[in-house]
């Protein structure tokens, strides 16, 4: 898989190769290492322009992807592909998912239950109350709050979360290498112990301005819905909110003091149709997600067991179904149900449909949106 995902890596660094692009690469030679050692002819003839194929066939030719590998292992950086299980399965339900992502910390299946929370650089005592209220409120109850570790309210957003015990993962500009700004650095750390900071830009990478507005649909695709906390006219949290409605996401947006500059934003969303915030349950009845706190309940209520463990021991990625776990573990289908809907309450595996189970395991280790979505230009 590692040998692999380094071409997968050398792509993501290869200048007018986005998501489409990459895709007609991969149906025209099935595989991304026999795309990366392509000859330019090959390349043009996949699809690609003379200058794009003669531009990544230099790429090839200048870099030592070896290199960049061990540089990727020796700071303890994941990568997830659109090959991996443990790719986050809502971001690949959006239009152009990142092929590509870099991660520091884990991202986990019950992430999958998350919430954005987003907002103003320079936040009002107001705006970090109600923040840190709802992140709070969040945590507690089992979401994940994604955020883009940027000042201000994404800030308080992480920051509130780890203080109630939760998982928050913060999307950047910048590679993972490059935690931006230099004063959430410490922040950071601390998300890499219970969650995560993920990009899809190069290791490497330096923050730069026009990285931030991109980035912004990943926040909202990983998410269920976005809320937006105190933004004015041009805030980027507004992008964040954009896409949220562009990949089919609940907006939900706090209502502010209608001359204050930072409640523009949030009280026009709320106009335009987006959800009046008014107490964090809002986000939940919304949602229906009242059954995830059950379930992270349950999963530290519940201990596990002799059975359980041999189970588990015994499930993959792939999906088995329970006649053969039966069989395997020499056990009556009736005890083998018992347990499983047991370890599904607990969010050790998952059932998806004909009997058939999985194991949840962590993976460790003004802007236009339709322009944003596309490759980068040659």
């Amino acid at each position: 898989m590692d040998e692999d995902k380094k071409y997968w890596v050398g792509f993501n660094q290869a200048k007018g190769i986005g998501p489409a692009r990459l895709r007609v690469l991969l149906e025209y030679f099935g595989d991304v290492k026999s795309a990366w050692y392509a000859s330019p002819g090959e390349l043009r003839q996949s699809g690609l322009g003379e200058k794009l194929a003669a531009s990544i066939f230099q790429l090839r030719e200048s870099i030592d992807l070896d290199r960049v590998w061990k540089n990727i292992e020796a700071q303890k950086i994941s990568v997830l592909t659109w090959d991996d299980p443990g790719y986050p399965r809502r971001l690949l339900e959006i239009e152009h998912p990142p092929p590509v992502l870099y991660l520091r910390g884990d991202y986990s299946e019950t992430d999958e239950w998350a919430v954005a929370i987003v907002g103003s650089r320079r936040v009002t005592a107001y705006g970090r109350q109600v923040t840190e209220e709802i992140a709070a409120f969040l945590a507690h109850n089992g979401i994940t709050v994604i955020s883009g570790l940027a000042r201000g309210i994404d800030a308080l957003a992480h920051q509130a979360a780890l203080a109630a015990g939760g998982r928050t993962i913060g999307i950047l500009g910048s590679g993972v290498d490059k935690l931006y700004p230099p004063e959430n650095r410490g922040l950071a750390e601390q998300m890499m112990l219970q969650g995560a900071v993920m990009s899809d830009y190069s290791v490497g990478t330096p923050p730069d301005g026009p990285n931030f507005p991109p980035r912004n649909r990943i926040i909202s695709g990983l998410a269920l819905a976005v809320v937006v906390i105190e933004a004015g006219y041009k805030s980027g949290a507004l992008i964040t909110a954009e896409f949220g409605v562009e990949q089919g996401r609940e907006v939900f947006a706090v209502p502010g003091n209608i001359t204050a500059p930072q409640s523009k934003g949030t009280n026009k969303l709320i106009q335009d149709g987006a959800h009046l915030l008014a107490q964090p349950a809002d986000i939940l009845e919304v949602l229906e997600l009242t059954q995830v706190a059950q379930h992270q309940s349950a999963q530290r209520i519940l201990p596990g067991n002799e059975l359980e463990s041999r189970l588990y021991a015994m499930m993959e990625l792939e999906p088995v179904h329970i006649d053969e776990i039966s069989n395997q573990a020499h056990l009556p289908p009736d005890q083998v149900s018992s347990a499983l809907t047991m370890m599904e309450l607990k969010g050790l595996v998952r059932q998806i449909g004909g009997m058939k189970y999985v194991a949840v395991r962590e993976i460790q280790s003004g802007y236009d949106v339709n322009e944003i979505n596309a490759d980068p230009p040659v």
